[in-house]
């Protein structure tokens, strides 16, 4: 995976932790079907962080109509 493929840390920190380490492993040890696990694992992970997003859109939405906050 080129460098520019890779997530980008966030605040300078250098690291997206887990994600960090997931993209700099080497698959050439996994088979097909050990393959085809972890990418039905990163899906339903992918699936869980979207979800979350979401609803933590959802809630800075309500409290900026609450409490006046800058419209995103």
């Amino acid at each position: 995976m080129d460098d520019e493929d890779r997530p980008r840390p966030r605040g300078g920190s250098g690291s997206y932790g887990a994600a960090s380490q997931l993209a700099g492993e080497s698959l050439d040890s996994y088979s097909q079907d050990e393959l085809d696990a972890r990418i039905a694992l990163l899906e339903t992970e992918i699936a869980r962080v979207k979800a979350h997003r979401q609803k933590s859109a959802a809630h800075r939405q309500a409290a900026d109509a609450l409490f006046g906050g800058k419209p995103r």
